[in-house]
C-alpha cells in the first residue's frame, strides 16, 4: 500500500475508535444529569401519576435498558435515523441544521478572519523581532488570549451602545434575506469569538516563524542573494505552516465551543441556544446527536488538517 493511502488509512481507523469513544461518553454523561426527562416533559400543569410517567417513558423508549437504548440509536445513526425530539416531535437533524447555519456561519467568518489578520501579524513580529513594534505586539496577544469572549461581547455591547445606540446588534437575520443586516448584527458576534484566536494565533506564528528564521538554509538563501520578503513569505512560511496548520484545527473546536456561548450573549438562534435548551429539557434524542455532530465535525477538521500536512510536507506520510 502507498504510504500515503497508509497513513490515510491509519488516520481513519483512529477517528472512528474516536467516534466510538465520544458516542458512549455522550450517552452516559447526559443520563447523569440531574432530572428526569419524562417528569419534566409531563410539566407542572398535569397530574404526575405512576402511569402516566411509565406511558410516556414506553412511548419515548426510556423504559429500555441503558445499554439497548444505546445500541438502538447508534443503529439508527446508521440507517441515517437521527431520531425525534421530545419535545417538538420533529426530526432532531431539521432543528439541528437550522440552528448550525448560524453557528457555522459565525465560525467560518471568525476563522477566515483569524488567519487573514493572524499571519501576517505573526510574520511581521517575527521578522522584528526585539523591536518595538514586536513588544506592543506580544502584550496585545497575551492580553486578548486571557480575554473570555463572552466577556468581550459584552464590551462590545457597550462600547456600541454608547456610539451607536440605534444600530441592530441582537438577533439573527439570513444572509440570503438581507446579506447588509446580517453582517451588521454578526459583527460583533464574529469579533468576539476571533479576537482571542487572533491573539492565540499570532503568537504561535510568531513562535513558527523565529524557529524557521533561524535555520541553516535560510542563511544560506540569503547568502545567494534570495530577496528578503521570498525569504520570509516562502521559505521560512512554508516550514512554519505545519505547527500553525495545526493549531488552526485546534482553534477550530475553540471557536465551535466559543460561539455556543457568544449566541448566548447576542441571542443568535445557533446551536449554543439548541444545546442549553435541550440541557434544560432533557432532551436526549437532541442533545446527544447535537454533541456528537459537533464532535464529529471537529474530528474531521482535524482529519483535513492531517492530509493537509502530507501536502505541505510529503515526509509526513512516510
Amino acid at each position: 500500500m502507498p504510504s500515503r493511502l497508509r497513513f490515510v488509512a491509519q488516520r481513519l481507523v483512529d477517528l472512528l475508535f474516536i467516534l466510538i469513544g465520544v458516542s458512549i461518553l455522550t450517552f452516559l454523561m447526559i443520563r447523569l444529569v440531574p432530572g428526569d426527562a419524562v417528569q419534566i416533559m409531563l410539566g407542572a400543569n398535569v397530574e404526575i401519576t405512576p402511569e402516566r410517567v411509565e406511558a410516556l417513558r414506553a412511548k419515548v423508549g426510556l423504559d429500555r435498558p441503558m445499554a439497548e437504548q444505546y445500541v438502538v440509536w447508534i443503529a439508527d445513526l446508521l440507517r441515517g435515523d437521527f431520531g425525534t425530539s421530545l419535545w417538538t416531535g420533529r426530526p432532531v437533524i431539521e432543528e439541528i441544521g437550522a440552528a448550525a447555519v448560524v453557528t457555522v456561519e459565525l465560525s467560518v467568518i471568525a476563522l477566515l478572519l483569524a488567519v487573514v489578520v493572524a499571519i501576517p501579524l505573526g510574520c511581521l513580529a517575527a521578522y522584528a523581532r526585539a523591536s518595538w513594534l514586536d513588544v506592543v505586539l506580544r502584550v496585545v496577544t497575551v492580553a486578548g488570549i486571557t480575554i473570555p469572549p463572552f466577556w468581550l461581547g459584552i464590551v462590545l455591547l457597550l462600547i456600541v451602545f454608547a456610539v451607536a445606540p440605534g444600530l441592530k446588534t441582537f438577533g439573527y437575520v439570513p444572509f440570503g434575506q438581507d446579506p447588509v443586516t446580517n453582517l451588521q448584527v454578526m459583527a460583533l458576534p464574529v469579533l468576539s469569538v476571533a479576537l482571542p484566536v487572533i491573539a492565540n494565533l499570532v503568537r504561535i506564528v510568531r513562535t513558527a516563524m523565529l524557529d524557521s528564521l533561524g535555520q541553516d538554509y535560510i542563511r544560506t538563501a540569503r547568502a545567494k542573494g534570495v530577496g528578503e520578503t521570498r525569504v520570509v513569505l516562502v521559505h521560512a512560511l512554508r516550514t512554519a505552516l505545519i505547527p500553525v496548520v495545526t493549531s488552526i484545527g485546534i482553534l477550530t473546536g475553540y471557536l465551535l465551543a466559543g460561539s455556543i456561548v457568544v449566541e448566548k450573549v447576542f441571542t443568535l438562534p445557533g446551536l449554543g441556544r439548541l444545546v442549553v435548551g435541550a440541557i434544560e429539557e432533557r432532551n436526549y434524542p437532541l442533545l446527544q446527536t447535537s454533541i456528537l455532530l459537533v464532535t464529529a465535525t471537529f474530528v474531521a477538521i482535524n482529519f483535513l488538517v492531517d492530509l493537509l500536512y502530507t501536502v505541505i510536507d510529503r515526509r509526513i506520510a512516510r
